[in-house]
């Protein structure tokens, strides 16, 4: 599906292997495309859009020791030393209260999903997509975490994605911030104690949980247009921006 408008992409790498959920939205919120793919498929997608502003639930780069280098003139132990191998802005979200993955300082080091996202950033520079913010670009890519996301949105942490609370509460989040997708709380209307007895649940109704990280995603990418006053940028170029729906951060969450 393409867009003649502007589309806000979220993409996120799925865990263990290298492909990928992408979400698509308008500029009314409306999910228009929703799918997995592998890393042509997914750039195929972005590239036949108009205009696109993309979100990537990844890190844009290595730990460049900037970390470690604002702490090496103090007397550290072997531990408090390791604990400096994050890049900046994973140090910024774990100061929060965040748990976000640390991102080594070599690629080889990192998660399968972590090099399928290198290599998205890479194949999309490649088709002419700018690092947000690029003030005159109409096809730009940005880094944001998608528990991040829910952190900031929620006021705290949210629970597990794989749970079916989690699950829940993830799309509650979404749907309340106007996103036009499947209405959570139909979830429970479907429930009978004919059904409970049979084990039978309508998880048709939740997302994934891949999809729900594409789709906090997405919802950056549109905040960054249509809200860029709500956003919140941290890290440092150097290493990559994680942006975040939020203007305001709490100190602890």
């Amino acid at each position: 599906m393409f867009f003649t408008d502007s589309a806000f992409i979220g993409i996120s790498p799925n865990s263990g292997h290298k492909s990928f959920t992408y979400a698509a939205l308008d500029k009314d919120l409306s999910l228009v495309a929703l799918a997995d793919g592998e890393l042509d498929d997914v750039a195929a997608f972005v590239a036949g859009q108009n205009s696109a502003t993309v979100a990537v639930n990844s890190p844009a780069g290595l730990n460049r020791g900037l970390v470690r280098d604002a702490v090496k003139s103090k007397m550290l132990t072997p531990y408090q030393i390791r604990r400096t191998e994050l890049r900046l802005a994973e140090y910024e979200l774990r100061e929060r209260g965040i748990a976000v993955t640390k991102t080594p300082a070599s690629a080889d080091l990192c998660s399968a999903g972590g090099q399928a996202g290198f290599e998205l950033y890479r194949k999309l520079e490649k088709i002419g997509f700018q690092k947000y913010p690029e003030k005159d670009s109409t096809s730009q890519v940005l880094e944001t975490n998608s528990h991040a996301c829910y952190c900031v949105m929620a006021g705290h942490a949210p629970l597990a994605r794989l749970s079916l609370e989690g699950r829940l509460q993830r799309q509650i989040i979404l749907y309340e911030r106007g996103l036009r997708i499947k209405d959570p709380m139909d979830f429970f209307e479907e429930i009978t104690r004919y059904k409970l007895a049979r084990g039978i649940w309508p998880m048709e109704l939740l997302y994934q949980p891949d999809q729900l990280d594409a789709l906090a995603a997405a919802y950056t990418a549109w905040q960054t247009v249509h809200k860029k006053e709500s956003v919140s940028v941290i890290g440092d170029p150097k290493e990559g921006f994680v942006v975040l729906p939020e203007k305001e951060l709490k100190e602890k969450y």
